[in-house]
């Protein structure tokens, strides 16, 4: 979400839900079961997590100094012809299913659909030890884009549909989901009650049932078969203060679980079979929590506005291992994990892309926008988005506040 701000909102931990019983009768016959966890989780335990804390520092001290495994290049930079301005801002960047497919969304109003061949051109191929930068302009770069009535800031493929259908929450609070082949809209949510809608995700079982988060306090799953009440089949309010739910995401290794990140500094993990209490409460960081991602089975990463990434197991809510380098104070900077090679890519405040090894808690690398003027200091990395692939070489986009998307490429040292 990028080039977008944030003012901390009050702490409270207590929660409230709806669940739409009606729905859960209609779908436990028609073939909603999610996968059942592989072990019973275990209580939220307060006074744990100090010591895991302190534990955790200890550990940090006796780590060896990181190292980078990979050579990080920058392939491409996107622009636009006219001069970068704030309008133009990306707040978040996602690949389709198939990792050849990009959109963006931000300030602009529009979701751009790239092509991964157009963002790596076939001539754009480096000699071992040669450094070439392909420079591009959005309105060549981009196949297509689609408009939007209002400003995104998320974007989500909808899983079993080929790539055709993605998902979108804007700043008028409303969910949408477009079919990108007819290029309009086919179902709408109007259910936040016009509060922002920060984050969006789609579970990954079928039906395939979507969620969202706002800053009206509530994390909403909901279904588009549904007619009624937008769709919805439960709701979780994670604070009585209502705190903004700012990030959610369905866990994509077959457990039933849902992540939420908010305000109140805390993340949240829910059983979606039972979303009354959470199952799992993630305290550590000191602002806003603003961005949750799973790194595997196992393990969850967190980012919030202390300028920390967190690395945390699942299943007794242990902080594991804090990340620090990156300056981010007040803005959503983007976060992705690329869970084969276990890097963890973020933005900064001073308009630099940070990439971690999830072994170290210091960067391994780190990356500027030459389009940036006068410097690094100018401006935002606002979004970024690894290609999940399966392979020995890697694919980081990062855009930025100026409207600018860059393509970096990773090899592993030999």
């Amino acid at each position: 979400m990028g080039a977008f701000h944030w003012s901390q909102g009050p702490k409270s931990s207590n929660s409230s839900i709806s669940i739409s019983f009606e729905w859960a009768m209609k779908n436990f016959s028609s073939g909603f079961h999610p996968p059942v966890p592989g072990q019973e989780r275990k209580e939220y335990e307060k006074e744990s997590i100090g010591k895991d804390k302190e534990s955790q520092g200890d550990h940090q001290e006796e780590q060896p100094a990181a190292r980078c495994e990979w050579d990080f290049s920058l392939s491409t930079v996107v622009s636009s012809s006219a001069n970068a301005s704030v309008s133009d801002a990306l707040g978040v960047i996602e690949f389709d299913p198939s990792n050849t497919i990009v959109a963006t969304g931000g300030i602009a109003r529009k979701i751009r659909i790239y092509t991964l061949n157009s963002l790596l051109p076939q001539n754009n191929i480096q000699s071992q030890g040669e450094q070439n930068i392909a420079f591009l302009d959005h309105v060549n770069a981009c196949n297509y884009y689609v408009c939007t009535p209002a400003k995104l800031s998320s974007l989500r493929w909808k899983p079993g549909s080929g790539g055709r259908l993605l998902g979108s929450g804007d700043y008028d609070g409303v969910v949408m989901e477009y079919d990108l082949e007819r290029k309009l809209p086919i179902f709408e949510r109007d259910e936040h009650g016009g509060r922002r809608v920060w984050s969006v995700d789609y579970s990954h079982w079928d039906p395939f049932v979507g969620a969202s988060g706002s800053d009206d306090g509530t994390m909403q799953m909901w279904d588009p078969r549904c007619d009624e009440g937008g769709g919805c089949v439960a709701k979780v309010q994670p604070t009585l203060a209502r705190s903004s739910v700012c990030c959610v995401e369905f866990n994509p290794f077959g457990d039933a679980l849902i992540a939420a990140g908010c305000a109140d500094r805390k993340a949240y993990a829910y059983d979606v079979r039972k979303m009354v209490d959470p199952i799992h409460v993630f305290d550590g960081h000191t602002k806003t929590v603003t961005y949750v991602r799973f790194l595997d089975a196992e393990t969850m990463v967190s980012a919030g506005i202390d300028g920390c990434l967190k690395l945390w197991n699942i299943s007794d809510s242990r902080l594991i291992r804090t990340y620090k380098g990156h300056v981010n104070s007040r803005s959503f900077v983007g976060l992705s994990v690329w869970r084969h090679g276990g890097l963890l890519g973020c933005g900064s405040e001073n308009n630099q892309v940070f990439v971690y090894d999830k072994r170290w808690g210091e960067p391994i690398w780190r990356g500027f926008d030459p389009m940036a003027r006068g410097g690094c200091d100018h401006g935002l990395v606002s979004s970024v988005c690894w290609r999940q692939v399966y392979e020995d070489q890697c694919t980081l986009l990062a855009g930025g506040s100026n409207g600018v998307l860059q393509v970096f490429v990773g090899r592993r040292k030999s």
